[in-house]
């Protein structure tokens, strides 16, 4: 479960064996979700994690975007 970093207390990670869409998974002490980071960006599930938190993860997850995909698919290769 590669982490790709960790922002403000949000940890930001993928698991190995992954499907498309390229997403990744936030984590927080509140809670979890899921996001879609390509083709859009989109929460596609959460759990527990305050919507603040999610707001600001989205954020870091738009300024990331490329980093995110990119390591997407060296991990992936796709």
């Amino acid at each position: 479960m590669p982490t790709l970093f960790e922002l403000f207390g949000i940890r930001f990670y993928f698991y190995s064996e992954e499907h498309l869409p390229i997403h990744v998974h936030i984590q927080n002490g509140d809670g979890r979700a899921k996001v879609n980071v390509y083709p859009e960006i989109e929460v596609v599930s959460s759990n527990g994690i305050k919507p603040k938190d999610i707001r600001k993860a989205l954020v870091i997850i738009e300024a990331y975007q490329d980093d995110i995909i990119d390591a997407w698919r060296k991990y992936h290769g796709e």
